[in-house]
């Protein structure tokens, strides 16, 4: 007798891991797609965090990090239409990502002493080879 309740209740245990794995596989399909989309770009970066956060790193006053608010949301802005644009090509794309990025540092370093450009550029080259190395 306990033969048959072990048994029935093992395969009853089965059919429904069976069953949910065929209602799930559905759901997992169209999730899938979206899971691509977000993870082909990094998630939008709020100007006013990073700039606190920027604030905390290198040390900067109120007032230099009131500053650079602005400055990355509008490098924000310009990338956004720089991603949507589809009359660029690719070397454009890159061309153009590059000078808004140039000018965004440029317009940095005068809200920035040049030791906090140097500790900033010294941030960035870590976090570039943390990236490669996957550390």
């Amino acid at each position: 007798m306990k033969q048959i309740v072990l048994t029935s209740a093992l395969l009853l245990s089965f059919a429904g891991t069976a069953a949910f794995a065929q209602t799930a596989a559905p759901q997992a399909q169209t999730a899938a797609p979206q899971t691509q989309v977000t993870q082909k770009h990094h998630r939008a970066h709020n100007p006013h965090k990073t700039a606190l956060k920027m604030g905390k790193q290198l040390g900067l006053s109120q007032d230099q990090t009131a500053k650079l608010e602005p400055i990355l949301a509008e490098r924000q802005q310009k990338m956004k239409a720089l991603r949507t644009d589809t009359t660029l090509t690719a070397d454009q794309k890159k061309d153009q990502r590059r000078q808004i990025q140039e000018n965004t540092r440029t317009e940095m370093s005068g809200v920035l002493t040049p030791d906090q450009m140097q500790q900033l550029k010294a941030a960035r080259q870590a976090h570039r080879h943390a990236a490669k190395t996957g550390a």
